[in-house]
């Protein structure tokens, strides 16, 4: 989208369409058609695809080793709110030609803060009347806003969890700030990340206190937000470590504890990120089945991580059969509960064409949609849930059902075992599963 007068940020990229398996235009979608009817809905319903603000627009290359190697031309302005307005045009141009339609946003990415906070509420307001007129004009909405709590100095020990009572009232009001802006835009949902809501050392923390604070913090932050008005779901989105040793939103099973154990299971659900999963220890199948089985499953943040590095190099997703895998469970628990798939993946620090960013994103759409084409095919088409079905046949029907209704003691089982001696072996079939999906890939 791009109004009369104004500067063309990504010249020469035209708007990416779908054009089908047979093009070889690398600017183009082979597969994600956003009217295609997939499983009784769009596509578009379905994926609910967002642009995030801050590794598309502000991301910059850096790492431990290196400075920047990506020079926007959206940062040349000296006034910080006006340079902010440069790269919402850039942000509104970008989404627009990639037909995403929904964005994310840290406050701090919309627009720099500095340490005064009626001037960070003050350009944060300037901003929002600014995105407010963007997304009038394109039609783009705001899946979900979140403040940044982790980069700042006064967060090393953490926000709502720092020993620090003046820092957590810091965290406050910025958050305060983030939710008037999400829902000033319109915003559907809210996310809590804990960057820094843990511990580097238990020598020095006391961690059942910490995490009663984190959640009164929630609490009043949610209180807060409904009173204003806002009807949409908070998100926590888990995370092990990195850069704390330990957080305290480790996984899916343990938010979903945390939420239980503080009564916040009627207003919270999951963002599940990618490469969170596997952090943890976890494949993200595992975490969305976890978040799926819990009725926990608000939203994702899509992107992988590299097999030979540790950390959370926010890859953009290329695997075809982690995404099929993925969606298979997606569908099967009835889609997302509020949110949709959040880009949060970044180029890499060598790519530094503007057209690496729109490559990397159309990759990741049509792997997303040729991953739900294929999910939906094999739910449709196979017999990959009879396979799971007939494996716990046993509990259908006799003492197995018995059992699951809680009608049999442990010396009936004893008793059942005897009678019905030593157990058959009973394939898995876990070949047969895999060679399913790739058959339908």
């Amino acid at each position: 989208m791009i109004t009369l007068g104004q500067k063309e940020f990504f010249s020469g990229i035209n708007q990416i369409k779908f054009e089908g398996l047979e093009s070889d235009n690398p600017m183009a979608f082979r597969w994600y058609d956003e009217n295609r009817v997939v499983g009784g809905k769009t596509m578009k319903d379905h994926l609910r695809f967002a642009c995030a603000y801050w590794h598309s627009f502000v991301g910059n290359g850096g790492d431990p080793f290196g400075g920047p190697t990506h020079v926007f031309p959206w940062d040349a302005k000296a006034d910080a709110v006006e340079r902010a307005k440069d790269k919402m045009d850039a942000a509104f141009e970008f989404i627009t030609k990639m037909n995403i339609p929904y964005y994310c946003f840290h406050d701090v990415d919309v627009v720099d803060y500095g340490d005064d906070i009626n001037e960070n509420d003050r350009r944060l307001q300037a901003l929002v009347d600014y995105a407010k007129q963007k997304q009038a004009e394109s039609g783009v909405k705001l899946l979900w806003g979140t403040a940044n709590l982790f980069s700042h100095k006064r967060y090393m020990n953490g926000a709502a969890t720092n020993p620090d009572f003046h820092v957590l009232a810091h965290g406050a009001a910025q958050v305060k700030a983030a939710l008037d802006a999400t829902i000033a835009l319109g915003g559907e949902n809210y996310v809590f990340w804990g960057g820094r809501e843990g511990y580097m050392s238990l020598l020095n923390t006391n961690m059942k206190r910490e995490q009663e604070h984190l959640a009164k913090f929630l609490h009043t932050a949610k209180d807060y937000a409904r009173k204003q008005g806002f009807k949409g779901t908070f998100f926590i989105e888990p995370k092990p470590c990195e850069p704390t040793k330990h957080q305290y939103d480790y996984d899916a099973a343990t938010v979903s504890g945390f939420l239980q154990k503080y009564d916040l299971l009627g207003d919270f659900k999951l963002n599940l990120e990618v490469n969170h999963a596997t952090l943890a220890g976890h494949s993200f199948q595992h975490e969305l089945q976890v978040a799926a089985d819990s009725g926990l499953l608000g939203s994702i943040d899509a992107n992988r991580g590299d097999l030979q590095n540790g950390w959370d190099t926010d890859q953009f997703p290329t695997d075809i059969n982690e995404i099929t895998e993925s969606m298979l469970i997606i569908l099967q628990a009835g889609g997302f509960q509020g949110g949709g798939i959040n880009f949060d993946a970044k180029i890499r620090r060598n790519s530094t064409d503007p057209a690496d960013l729109f490559y990397a994103h159309i990759g990741g759409m049509d792997t997303f949609a040729r991953g739900l084409i294929t999910a939906d095919n094999i739910l449709q088409k196979s017999d990959f849930t009879k396979v799971r079905t007939d494996r716990y046949a046993s509990y259908d029907s006799g003492k197995g059902k018995e059992f699951e209704e809680g009608k049999l003691s442990l010396e009936d089982l004893r008793e059942y075992a005897i009678q019905q001696g030593e157990p058959a072996a009973i394939s898995g079939r876990q070949e047969y599963l895999e060679n399913t999906i790739n058959r339908y890939i």
